[in-house]
């Protein structure tokens, strides 16, 4: 008896620990998505707000810039489409600008499914001026709500940047 209740305490008292690092973790999300805006320019930094920690697998595939260095801003990093008909096939521009002193370089967009292509300013873009990224996404395969994004690899601190969009897929 005494077993079975200490490896229930043990149980309980395991669960709690993993729930609170969980939540920890969500906290310091928030507390990085706070710093990244700025507010005199109201635009967003593009460092991932929700991005998923680099594991050795993770970065040996991800492409790697001997570009320098530099900043950006996105006009928005979220894109919500609304309701749209299952089949269409829609898309949304980013507009990215180089706040930073170096060249920007966009290397790679990688989408997270098939179903949406990246198109993307594939020439250096100057200090101070603007570039575009384009997701398509076709909602052949969908219904209702989705939320897909794409990871966009360049010459900054935090990359990969994280673009994602919402659907509402109706028959």
């Amino acid at each position: 008896m005494k077993k079975t209740l200490s490896i229930i305490a043990l149980s309980i008292i395991g669960f709690g620990l993993v729930s609170c690092k969980k939540e920890n973790q969500q906290a310091a999300t928030g507390a990085v998505a706070a710093d990244i805006t700025d507010s005199a320019a109201g635009a967003t930094n593009l460092a991932p707000t929700n991005a998923a920690p680099v594991s050795a697998e993770t970065a040996a595939v991800a492409p790697v810039s001997n570009q320098p260095l530099t900043s950006v801003a996105l006009s928005e990093n979220n894109f919500d489409f609304g309701k749209i008909k299952k089949g269409d096939k829609v898309q949304h521009i980013y507009e990215i600008t180089n706040t930073g002193k170096n060249p920007l370089v966009i290397s790679e967009v990688k989408p997270g499914c098939g179903c949406t292509a990246p198109d993307f300013t594939k020439e250096p873009i100057l200090p101070g001026k603007k570039g575009n990224i384009t997701l398509h996404f076709d909602s052949s395969s969908f219904d209702g709500n989705v939320q897909k994004y794409a990871d966009v690899f360049a010459n900054v601190d935090k990359a990969p940047i994280k673009l994602t969009f919402t659907a509402n897929i109706q028959p």
